[in-house]
């Protein structure tokens, strides 16, 4: 009894000690400078530098203007589009990584990790020289008598840079989450008369749904907030909510209206986990039923 009062005391030590230290850096980092952003979306700025937290709603009642809820609605097309792209390029890959030999899994692999491996700003510098008028893409098109085109600083720019760089953030999910299936499951539907299109479409994306949905999350919530590649990329009408929060923190000098701009961005990331949620939750009612 004694020392089973020993162990069990031991491992709540354990579990403290191992606990302990990322939780204080979770409060110190995380937790403490959010908060002062949060009191300060209810805030308003005195002069150049003191904010003074007043209880105030004016910053979430100025969000809902006209300007900033087109601008929100652009970014979340611009994050929706990027998404579905990211998914009808992902999962075919994610695929054929699942059902490659071992050599080629490898090859593959590093194909979709070698760029995200790479400074993001060398990477957008990058696309930027090859889709500007003088670039390689329009270089190509010279050759056979077109162009030149104008991709850069346009929406096209935009969405291109957003998928090449979350194009990794749906791969590397779906193909974790692929490599776990019973195989079994695709020969049987296959023996039993189903084409291949049916089988993936019937079989292999039911069974990984909750996986795709977590894929598709962790594509839109950082393109939602991606701020470096809309504005290098991009033109006028092509800013995101994040180059709007920066302004505000910088230019304008406005933190109370900046820090509700930023809570209402996450407020949606919020709303879009609790769907995830509520979607497993569905499928697991399905299932049980």
């Amino acid at each position: 009894m004694a020392s089973a009062r020993g162990i069990s005391g031991g491992s709540r030590s354990a579990f403290w000690a191992v606990f302990l230290t990322p939780a204080l850096w979770m409060m110190l980092f995380f937790v403490v400078p959010l908060s002062v952003i949060w009191a300060y979306s209810f805030g308003r700025t005195l002069g150049l530098t003191e904010v003074v937290v007043t209880g105030t709603l004016a910053n979430y009642v100025r969000v809902f203007d006209p300007v900033y809820l087109m601008i929100f609605a652009k970014s979340l097309v611009f994050a929706g589009v990027t998404t579905a792209i990211c998914l009808i390029i992902g999962f075919p890959y994610a695929l054929v990584m699942t059902f490659a030999s071992a050599r080629a899994k490898i090859l593959l692999l590093l194909a979709i990790m070698l760029p995200f491996w790479t400074n993001l700003l060398v990477r957008t510098y990058a696309l930027m020289a090859v889709m500007r008028t003088e670039g390689w893409i329009n270089d190509g098109f010279g050759l056979v008598g077109l162009g030149p085109f104008e991709m850069l600083h346009t929406n096209f720019a935009v969405i291109t840079g957003l998928v090449y760089v979350h194009l990794p953030f749906i791969v590397l999910p779906l193909f974790s989450t692929l490599d776990r299936l019973d195989r079994s499951l695709i020969e049987a539907s296959l023996d039993l008369g189903a084409g291949h299109l049916r089988t993936i479409f019937q079989v292999v994306i039911p069974i990984v749904w909750p996986g795709i949905l977590s894929a598709v999350l962790l594509c839109f919530i950082p393109a939602l907030g991606s701020y470096l590649t809309p504005d290098l990329l991009g033109g006028p009408d092509s800013q995101m909510i994040a180059s709007v929060i920066e302004r505000q923190f910088k230019r304008a000098n406005d933190w109370p209206f900046g820090a509700a701009l930023s809570f209402m961005l996450m407020y949606l990331t919020l709303a879009a986990m609790a769907w995830r949620a509520l979607a497993e939750r569905r499928a697991a009612g399905k299932e049980a039923h």
